[in-house]
């Protein structure tokens, strides 16, 4: 299984160009079965990046612009009055697909908002009594502009929680955005990809990276950090256990991407900016991931 990883993380690169650290977290995020958050300027790549990824891993893409009028039936479908059959008739929303991209989520309302909690935490949607499963497996890309905020909802800390992991793109180098350009006549599409993967030998990769061996050590270290997030004074809400289990999870997923089947201390040291500091509320204007690396320099490495 590993050659099928390798080879979707440079499928992956054949339409994102030069963001191979990106590919490696976003595969960390739907590896260990959570979802990512990408809070980047427009233009960069971030729905490139979801619609290649469901294009190799042969999955279902739908995607969401979301703006303030749109509403929660919108993502999850609603009931129809089918006359010729005289009964409701259930219309599935984009979120019964393998990957969700919802792009600019913040711009929607926190209703709208709302309707993607359950299904990003149980994978499934409730309407009217009936819970309907989401397909397996079932991830969810966000955006959000971290320039613009005017008209914007910004996501509440239970939202938030649910990501697994949240980080950038980023500008490409000089050298990045000139290979770019070279590309715009022979480039790649994500619809010209060839799939690499099934959504069923991602199942199982997500049951291999749970299998990782995580040492008892490399475990106190996690939990360390994560208790240090609610014990230090200038953070008013820290990393909730849910963000344990995320963090956990993602360190093995992490590991089995660089062809391990064991975990290691920069293992966790690597992913902790990107799975806790989102889940961060500091006090006083300070910076979510500079607390973060303050709290890598004085918690002791196992």
């Amino acid at each position: 299984m590993g050659d099928r990883v390798h080879q979707l993380i440079e499928n992956l690169g054949k339409t994102v160009v030069g963001k191979e650290d990106a590919i490696r977290l976003v595969l960390v995020a739907l590896f260990s079965g959570g979802h990512a958050l990408l809070e980047d300027v427009p233009g960069v790549g971030k729905t490139l990046l979801a619609k290649s990824l469901a294009r190799c891993i042969d999955g279902t893409f739908q995607r969401v612009q979301c703006t303030p009028d749109l509403l929660p039936a919108d993502i999850t479908g609603t009931n129809i009055w089918n006359p010729s059959s005289g009964e409701f008739q259930f219309m599935p929303g984009p979120i019964f697909a393998h990957v969700l991209l919802a792009d600019e989520i913040n711009r929607a309302t926190p209703r709208t908002q709302s309707a993607l909690l359950e299904v990003m935490e149980e994978h499934q949607m409730t309407l009217d009594g009936v819970s309907r499963p989401v397909p397996t497996p079932f991830f969810v890309i966000a955006t959000q502009n971290p320039v613009e905020y005017q008209g914007t909802f910004p996501l509440p800390e239970a939202q938030m929680d649910r990501f697994a992991l949240s980080f950038t793109l980023g500008y490409p180098s000089e050298s990045e955005e000139s290979q770019m350009l070279d590309r715009l006549t022979t480039a790649t599409r994500s619809q010209d990809l060839q799939p690499c993967i099934t959504p069923e030998e991602v199942a199982t990769i997500q049951a291999q990276c749970a299998q990782v061996r995580i040492e008892a050590s490399v475990k106190q270290y996690i939990l360390s950090l994560v208790r240090a997030t609610r014990e230090h004074p200038d953070v008013t809400l820290g990393a909730s256990p849910r963000g344990s289990v995320a963090f956990y999870r993602a360190v093995q997923a992490f590991a089995f991407l660089s062809d391990r089947d064991y975990a290691t201390p920069d293992d966790v040291k690597h992913l902790a900016p990107y799975v806790l500091a989102h889940r961060l509320i500091p006090a006083g204007g300070h910076q979510a991931t500079a607390i973060i690396a303050t709290l890598l320099e004085t918690t002791v490495v196992p």
